[in-house]
């Protein structure tokens, strides 16, 4: 493992998505910056599509720009809190449509992270899994990934069946990365395997792995909740009830780790 340089606030956000109402998850999301920012976290993760919940039939009405001024409010939350917001949104980029992950850094700017893959699984293993061909109906594979710096460390961004793909978190560690922020949307029946990977990716690549879920059901399924955040050993550090929204912050320092967890 590589020695530690400076200390990490990594925290996930378990959210009740409104199906559509982006205002109303907007505010949702400030509520759940302001409890991060109180525990001092530097970033903090949100479930894939966090914006709109998981509406793949919404995806091309509610799209987002990568400028998009909806986007005010959590850029003002993360400049006066100085927290890293990673939110999730259908984003429009030309004529494509992907499933994106905004990164709203506290200086002002938006960087954007888009899902390499889509439906992944079979029937049943997975979020994406369970109707393999319904993401790929609507969206589009992407390319970006950008990286993510919390102080002396480095951080990769994931969405749901990236996870799954060993060669992504593969590629985050040899980009230098040292923790892994992935929103997701996993159902009950998938959720030991998905958890199972995640905690496998952090132990063999010595990152800590921040896993963001869903709180209450969307898109018409059920949620496994469970939030969760992994040491670079692979040793589970927080995690959040299988219902409900809250917040679980892990903060490193030289002594170690110290967590807390709060449900709203």
């Amino acid at each position: 493992m590589p020695a530690m340089t400076g200390a990490r606030a990594i925290a996930v956000a378990q959210t009740i998505p409104v199906r559509g109402d982006v205002d109303a998850n907007v505010t949702r999301h400030l509520r759940l910056a302001d409890v991060a920012a109180e525990e001092h976290a530097q970033v903090l993760v949100f479930p894939e599509l966090s914006l709109t919940g998981y509406e793949l039939d919404l995806g091309a009405d509610l799209a987002f720009s990568e400028k998009d001024a909806r986007l005010a409010p959590l850029a003002e939350a993360a400049s006066s809190s100085s927290l890293i917001l990673i939110v999730g949104a259908p984003v429009r980029i030309g004529s494509r449509l992907h499933i994106g992950a905004f990164i709203v850094l506290p200086d002002g700017t938006t960087e954007l992270y888009t899902k390499h893959h889509l439906g992944a699984f079979p029937a049943g293993a997975s979020c994406d899994g369970i109707v393999p061909a319904a993401e790929a109906t609507f969206f589009q594979p992407g390319d970006r990934s950008p990286l993510v710096r919390l102080g002396d460390h480095v951080a990769a961004v994931a969405v749901c069946a990236d996870t799954g793909r060993p060669s992504h978190p593969q590629a985050a560690a040899d980009r230098g990365a040292t923790s892994y922020l992935a929103g997701m949307f996993v159902i009950p029946s998938g959720f030991e395997r998905e958890t199972a990977t995640l905690e496998a990716s952090a132990a063999r690549h010595a990152m800590t792995v921040a896993f963001a879920n869903y709180g209450g059901p969307s898109g018409g399924l059920a949620t496994a909740g469970r939030s969760t955040i992994w040491s670079g050993k692979g040793e589970r550090l927080a995690r959040l009830e299988a219902t409900g929204a809250g917040v679980a912050v892990a903060v490193e320092d030289r002594a170690g780790w110290r967590t807390r967890t709060v449900m709203l």
